[in-house]
């Protein structure tokens, strides 16, 4: 936590803001609005993700510039996604090949803006995806993760395309894309799988485990197992267990609505939490790992939106009941950081 604080934190902010006067200078008024929309209410994101620099000092500006930027790329999207002019699955798919191609060092570029409506970003993305090809290129095992940071961008990208189209033909795209997958993860309901692919966090993970020259490809698939599906799928699932009221006011799919009633939300996530623990055993740094769990469990429930749904705020107090004290620790950091850093 002193790393965070002295390094980290005031590190992902000067990356931002760096970030942030590019967008601001976005010919298009469209996507110069969701660029600056998305820094400016999901820098926690990229304050989150950067945390996987702390453990590595040595490469910690590579990775802090790496993750804040491919962080960048995903937040924006999200927001030109959930409010497009369009809902076309090619328009998304080709928008998120820039994500593909920011984790392939060896990528070309593509025209990203070529189905979408709006399209004159000032060279905005394109300089997103060259940084964190130029920051890829510094990690000496990257080569060893690349098979495995593929499947999971590709997976991301699939739940990117189909969660955006027209909302009549969005959950029959998602259970036919799953069909596809569920041979993975059979524990899982459909809705839980596709919450595991929207995390960024086995990404993140992958990206300092190449910071070692002597990964090898075993390696790198453990790691990959290790956080996918189990640590992932509760990041995500704690991300909608906040935003059901904001997903329902603005018409976004939730997946916590899925689940029969609370008790069964609340039983599903706690065998995520569980399982996740489990997973992270098997590989090096185990308490860091866990850390990363109970950090994940106390920012989303010491988040302001709790405490403005009633049902959120019953299923906070029973996910935080019986807390292991680094749960106890990070909820009251976290509400410290929100008040101290976001007056």
């Amino acid at each position: 936590m002193s790393r965070v604080y002295k390094h980290i934190l005031p590190e992902v902010r000067k990356e931002l803001s760096a970030w942030r006067r590019l967008a601001s200078d976005i010919p298009d008024p469209e996507l110069r609005m969701q660029a600056l929309a998305s820094i400016d209410t999901k820098q926690f994101h990229c304050q989150g993700g950067a945390v996987y620099a702390a453990i590595d000092p040595p490469y910690r500006n590579v990775l802090i510039r790496l993750i804040v930027s491919y962080q960048t790329i995903s937040d924006y999207l999200d927001n030109l996604c959930d409010r497009s002019t369009s809902m076309e699955a090619e328009d998304f798919r080709l928008l998120h090949q820039s994500m593909l191609d920011a984790v392939d060092p060896d990528a070309l570029q593509h025209d990203y803006y070529a189905l979408h409506k709006e399209f004159d970003d000032g060279g905005y993305l394109s300089n997103l995806v060259k940084t964190c090809q130029s920051c890829i290129g510094m990690l000496p095992g990257y080569s060893a993760t690349l098979p495995y940071i593929r499947d999971l961008v590709s997976l991301y990208t699939d739940l990117q395309v189909y969660k955006h189209i027209h909302p009549d033909s969005r959950e029959e795209a998602l259970l036919n894309w799953w069909s596809m997958h569920k041979h993975r993860t059979p524990h899982l309901e459909w809705q839980e799988f596709a919450a595991a692919t929207g995390s960024t966090l086995a990404v993140f993970m992958l990206f300092l485990a190449a910071t070692d020259a002597g990964l090898s490809e075993d390696g790198a698939a453990s790691i990959h197992t290790s956080y996918f599906p189990h640590v992932c799928c509760l990041h995500i699932m704690l991300d909608y267990l906040i935003d059901q009221e904001e997903d329902r006011s603005g018409g976004d799919l939730n997946f916590c609505n899925y689940y029969t009633n609370t008790e069964m939300m609340l039983d599903r996530i706690t065998f995520l939490v569980e399982s996740a623990r489990k997973d992270v055993a098997t590989i090096p740094s185990t308490p860091f790992h866990r850390m990363i769990i109970e950090g994940l469990l106390a920012i989303y429930l010491s988040d302001p939106k709790v405490s403005e749904q009633q049902e959120v705020v019953m299923a906070s107090k029973q996910l935080m009941k019986g807390s292991p004290l680094t749960r106890i620790f990070f909820f009251m950091n976290s509400r410290w950081i929100r008040k101290r850093l976001y007056k």
